[in-house]
């Protein structure tokens, strides 16, 4: 059962006098009994709702009774969006706590229990670890011409000022960019690097047909296959096919597809297919610290630079690792 589907339900018999269940089933996209067991669940969840069969019944809430959530504001019902990602509403100046309160309100007592439940006891933190929140004093003003649609004149690093049309704006790992039209092309922006912006009186020209998700899918790829301009072949193991695309990333495991048959090294444990491919990488350094990470289950066969390259990492981590001649003492360890 859908808490979002439920949600909608509610708040459609709420502004309608009187719908019937197959009415509700074919705008809702599902069964009849789909729609009585939904509102089976609303009633039980102290909705007041009813039913009233024959000739011109149908389903409704009792009269006067009201849900409370067309009090919400346009920010915060936006925010509602957003809840379930800390921080984000914070950053686009949209109120998610009061949004919360006031959803929490007017929900029947024993899904406001659960809701309150939840909360206490899970938390997401979206951004990573190691990331670095960027300041972005442009963001507030360009969530008013994103959702406004209106133009925008800005100032891109030591750019000079450019007039935009604003498509929207996408945060990954916790930056954000402003995706815009401009000069008959569609680019992204850091917001962290624009300088200064301002909303003009000008409607934005936006697309019909414009994906944001799928423009970004497509520009990220189209981005890490600009960055792949250093060729080398390869032979991995099995595990090394299999850990590829953690060391050097999806897109660069999955560039060239390999040819298999090759076996590796004739000693005992190297009994099992190897595979070789040619690579896409950045470039030779980044290669050599790539590959290796892959101790044991890559050999480089060209270029012979980045093979020495590797070779010199796999040397000095046998070196560093080496055992000592003699074993050190508790003291001494404890000492260090």
């Amino acid at each position: 059962m859908s808490s979002e589907r439920l949600l909608r339900l509610m708040l459609r018999l709420e502004g309608a006098r009187r719908v019937t269940a197959s009415r509700l089933a074919d705008e809702f996209g599902v069964s009849v009994r789909t729609v009585y067991r939904d509102v089976a669940a609303l009633s039980a969840a102290g909705v007041p709702i009813v039913t009233e069969s024959g000739h011109g019944g149908g389903v409704r809430v009792l009269d006067g009774w009201h849900s409370g959530l067309s009090g919400l504001t346009s920010d915060e019902t936006t925010a509602l969006m957003l809840l379930g990602v800390p921080g984000l509403a914070r950053e686009l100046g949209l109120d998610a706590e009061s949004a919360g309160r006031k959803l929490l309100g007017v929900l029947p007592i024993t899904v406001r229990e659960n809701a309150a439940g939840i909360g206490a006891r899970i938390h997401v933190d979206v951004p990573g670890w190691f990331h670095r929140d960027d300041a972005v004093p442009a963001l507030r003003p360009l969530v008013s011409a994103v959702l406004g649609g209106r133009r925008v004149r800005m100032r891109y690093r030591t750019r000079e000022a450019r007039v935009v049309d604003p498509l929207g704006l996408v945060t990954k790992a916790g930056t954000w960019y402003l995706v815009a039209a401009s000069g008959g092309r569609v680019l992204s922006y850091r917001v962290s690097r624009i300088v200064s912006v301002t909303e003009t009186d000008e409607p934005a020209t936006r697309p019909d047909d414009f994906d944001l998700a799928a423009w970004w899918r497509d520009a990220t790829v189209r981005f890490d296959r600009a960055l792949l301009r250093y060729t080398c072949t390869v032979r991995l193991s099995p595990t090394g096919v299999r850990r590829l695309a953690d060391v050097v990333g999806t897109e660069a495991a999955s560039a060239v597809p390999g040819a298999t048959g090759a076996t590796g090294p004739s000693t005992p444990e190297w009994t099992a297919e190897w595979t070789t491919a040619e690579l896409r990488l950045e470039a030779e350094d980044v290669a050599a610290w790539q590959l290796a990470q892959l101790p044991g289950h890559v050999e480089v066969l060209a270029p012979r630079s980045l093979r020495e390259a590797v070779g010199a990492y796999a040397v000095a981590a046998a070196e560093l690792n080496s055992p000592p001649l003699t074993e050190p003492s508790a003291s001494s360890c404890a000492d260090r």
